[in-house]
């Protein structure tokens, strides 16, 4: 590896494992940037939590394009409990790693701009934690849906068709996990471990899931904790987020091969098929032989699959998402499975 993960300063004495401490002093650490549109509803969701303990939230604020950083800075202006810091790189794992340093409080909730706190989620996680020991507890990522399309892509998100068999995506037991959504962390565990890795742009939740693991420590998986999401609102901006996604699973891959499985191999071969097939299509079409003709199966094949799942998965939907649940599908894959195959140059 070209570059080591930051180093989290321990400021804080660690919370010695099942310590009986009612309500420990929590920090909610958030890397935030273009995010005028949810910040302050996912702030104000974190200070009304009604968590019974001490509580502060850290913003490392990203330059941003939009009222992100005054948004910011006025919620710091209108509550002591907030505090805000530069993150001049824009990174996002960089931003956590500055969060986590301004933090003054031994228990860490990582949460997105892009998301909000369901009632009593601190309060739980914490109790989880202290229980089980574990260096990270979490649930799953519950996408919330304003618009038709919204809700389409909410629904793909929690669905094996749409995302996969993730248990933070489509539920499960409680137990050990390879990964949950964002988290709730041990601060001497992140310190352990040399906190977020600052290479992965994207991916690095799971990332230091993988590392914290390998160090013998327990990533806790709990269904009873959810967090809303608010997916993106259009194609270009879906394809543009799961493309994205899709070059960092690959540069994933390549750091841990042993993690590769047919969850993360089925897009880019899906793309693969039905890129291919087109174009075999089209010359048997053009120039010939016509038996080039039989490479359409692929693409027509994919978009039988998805149109059939898409009426299953789409049930209980009104009618205007449950329009766009196949394009939203397919749109996922192939935008992820190209960016796999196209890969990243990581930072640094």
């Amino acid at each position: 590896m070209s570059e080591q993960p930051a180093t989290v300063p321990a400021t804080v004495p660690a919370t010695p494992v099942g310590a009986p401490l009612a309500s420990p002093p929590v920090s909610v650490v958030l890397a935030v940037r273009d995010e005028e549109r949810f910040l302050d509803g996912a702030v104000r969701r974190i200070l009304g939590s009604g968590y019974a303990g001490e509580l502060e939230v850290v913003l490392a604020v990203a330059p941003s394009i939009d009222r992100t950083r005054e948004i910011a800075d006025e919620l710091a202006a209108h509550d002591p409990r907030v505090q805000v810091v530069d993150n001049p790189t824009g990174w996002t794992p960089n931003g956590l790693n500055l969060a986590v340093a301004a933090a003054r409080h031994d228990i860490l909730v990582r949460v997105d701009g892009h998301s909000e706190l369901s009632p009593g989620y601190i309060t739980e996680a914490v109790e989880v934690l202290t229980r089980t020991g574990a260096a990270n507890v979490g649930g799953r990522m519950l996408p919330v849906g304003e618009t038709p399309f919204e809700q389409a892509v909410a629904r793909a998100m929690s669905t094996p068709l749409g995302i996969g068999a993730a248990s933070f995506h489509t539920g499960g037991d409680e137990g050990p996990a390879p990964t949950v959504y964002l988290g709730v962390f041990r601060r001497d565990a992140l310190a352990k471990v040399g906190g977020f890795d600052e290479r992965f742009v994207r991916a690095q939740d799971w990332e230091l899931n993988h590392r914290l693991r390998a160090a013998g420590e327990t990533v806790w998986f709990d269904p009873r904790l959810g967090v809303d999401y608010r997916p993106r609102g259009s194609y270009r901006a879906l394809a543009r987020q799961f493309y994205k996604t899709g070059q960092w699973r690959r540069f994933v891959m390549r750091e841990y091969p042993e993690t590769a499985s047919w969850r993360y191999l089925a897009p880019p071969a899906a793309t693969a098929g039905v890129v291919g097939g087109l174009v075999l299509g089209a010359v048997g079409a053009t120039v010939g032989p016509r038996w080039l003709l039989a490479g359409l199966a692929a693409p027509v094949g994919y978009g039988a699959i998805v149109a059939v799942g898409a009426v299953v998965a789409g049930r209980g939907l009104p009618a205007g998402a449950r329009r766009h649940l196949g394009p939203v599908v397919a749109t996922m894959h192939l935008t992820w499975g190209a960016g796999f195959l196209r890969g990243v140059r990581p930072k640094g």
